[in-house]
């Protein structure tokens, strides 16, 4: 089995090796949803099942990052296939990637995580004791855009099983695909442009007194490496217009003329400004403003404004609201929270996000799907009511009992799981 997966992934790998802009850059946040499936060592007496999981990771450079990792798999037994078995893994990875330039980016692995074995078919005694596993691996990322590529993955597991005082080493093998989405990062450095240089003009056949200036600049056309400068346009000694601040832009088409050494210019000779806030890159201390805040002579939003860019904007951000048993009103101890998502939505036109209803397990799952988007439905009337946030931006969508967040058999856990979350993000 596990020749054949390796096979598969080689082949893979090679049929998709080209094309593509994009590479692995550093500073890079990502989310990865994954699906795939999961295959257990014979002596655990498990059927090979489908695995869906999320990765949350980040490039401290190119080519080294970490990642934290959550799966999730349903199997049973394939001695009695009544016997059902559930499988939990969350822990983290360190990744190294090789040709992390390239749109074709393979890698490797390998971390430490924490591992629950519930239900029937447990391989494990004590199944409710979180144990550790070791995976290790080989990867690969093909970026179809800058912040978006296909993903693969295959990885070992390895997790130790005492039982009456004999410990065992049992294994796993988990292959997965998914979507790549990277936020943020360092652009790689712009491979520079030479100019074309321009012949000289062959010296004229016959010298005459009084040599010809076709372009009437002062510089004779046998000497004139720019011949076709505009008319009372200033020249150097070679005919060519001059460029006082030496940015690559003549003086006479330069809307910017006196641009510091060595600050990159656009096309009308003024400095760069990338994200639009009006303060040049080489002056911008803070580069990466979203479009429209309004900054300081630094190129900063105000603190209060850049707490909100760093909560909202740089990363996906999760807001909690809990609700009482079979109720969908929002409690008054949640309105600061809420107000201050509504004036981040204000005040970011452009952010948008989906508010997503949860409930705990007590009732019908029929009647719990429609009370979690009636809870769902009331956050998104308290930010339309009071701020006037367009209903556009905002989504909503019941989950019912599916995604707990804590266990269901105490009252604790049912409090947790009777919710809302928020995600928004900018553009």
């Amino acid at each position: 089995m596990k020749k054949r997966i390796t096979a598969l992934v080689a082949c893979s790998l090679l049929a998709m090796a080209t094309a593509a802009s994009a590479a692995n850059k550093a500073e890079t946040f990502s989310l990865t949803p994954v699906a795939g499936g999961i295959t257990f060592d014979g002596s655990q007496h498990l059927e090979t099942h489908p695995v869906y999981g999320l990765r949350a990771g980040y490039n401290f450079t190119k080519a080294l990052g970490i990642e934290a990792v959550f799966d999730y798999a349903h199997t049973k037994s394939t001695l009695d296939g009544s016997k059902k078995f559930d499988f939990f893994r969350y822990g983290g990875d360190l990744l190294y990637h090789f040709m992390p330039d390239n749109n074709f980016v393979p890698y490797i692995a390998a971390g430490f995580a924490g591992a629950n074995f519930k239900g029937a078919a447990n391989p494990l005694p004590n199944s409710n004791k979180i144990r550790g596993v070791f995976d290790y691996g080989l990867g690969f990322k093909y970026f179809l855009a800058e912040n978006f590529a296909l993903r693969g993955d295959v990885r070992g597991l390895m997790y130790a099983n005492k039982y009456d005082k004999v410990e065992d080493l049992l294994h796993a093998v988990e292959y997965t695909a998914g979507l790549y989405l990277p936020f943020g990062g360092v652009a790689p450095a712009p491979v520079p442009v030479a100019k074309p240089v321009e012949p000289e003009p062959a010296p004229p056949a016959k010298i005459v007194e009084t040599p010809a200036d076709s372009d009437g600049d002062g510089v004779p056309d046998a000497l004139d490496k720019c011949p076709n400068t505009p008319a009372g346009v200033k020249v150097d000694k070679d005919g060519c217009p001059l460029d006082s601040d030496g940015d690559g832009v003549p003086d006479y088409l330069d809307k910017c003329p006196d641009t510091p050494t060595g600050v990159k210019v656009d096309k009308d000779g003024c400095p760069l400004d990338s994200d639009g806030d009006g303060v040049p890159d080489y002056l911008d201390k803070c580069p990466n403003t979203p479009a429209g805040v309004k900054v300081d002579k630094d190129g900063c939003p105000p603190p209060a404004m850049a707490a909100a860019i760093e909560k909202y904007c740089s990363k996906p951000a999760v807001v909690f609201v809990e609700f009482d048993t079979d109720k969908a009103v929002i409690k008054t101890k949640y309105d600061s929270d809420l107000n201050k998502l509504g004036d981040f939505l204000k005040e970011f036109t452009k952010a948008k996000g989906e508010i997503s209803g949860h409930t705990d397990s007590v009732g019908t799952q029929k009647y719990n799907q429609k009370l979690s988007e009636r809870r769902a439905a009331s956050v998104k009337k308290y930010l339309v009511d009071k701020y006037g946030i367009d209903t556009q931006r905002i989504t909503t969508k019941g989950y019912g009992e599916l995604k707990p967040v804590a266990s269901n058999k105490t009252k604790e856990g049912r409090a947790k799981n009777r919710r809302i979350e928020t995600n928004f993000t900018c553009d």
